[in-house]
């Protein structure tokens, strides 16, 4: 399982509601949540192979920035 972390403008719940059906139509995504009391509005995913930039365009096409966080 790989957790991957990224900063988005994503900053009220009502927009979480907005991106929850593109995340939890992705089979390969086991687990997602966001931050939103983190300054970056953090969104961790936890799947077992999806690449970082599908989560940002998808999140790019709803109207979100998103950017993977590097650690």
């Amino acid at each position: 399982m790989n957790v991957l972390v990224f900063t988005t403008s994503v900053s009220e719940p009502e927009q979480i509601s907005r991106v929850q059906p593109l995340l939890t139509s992705v089979p390969t995504i086991e687990d997602w949540n966001f931050d939103l009391e983190d300054c970056d509005n953090i969104l961790r995913v936890v799947s077992k192979d999806v690449s970082p930039r599908y989560i940002e365009s998808l999140l790019h096409n709803a109207g979100f920035l998103c950017t993977e966080l590097e650690y």
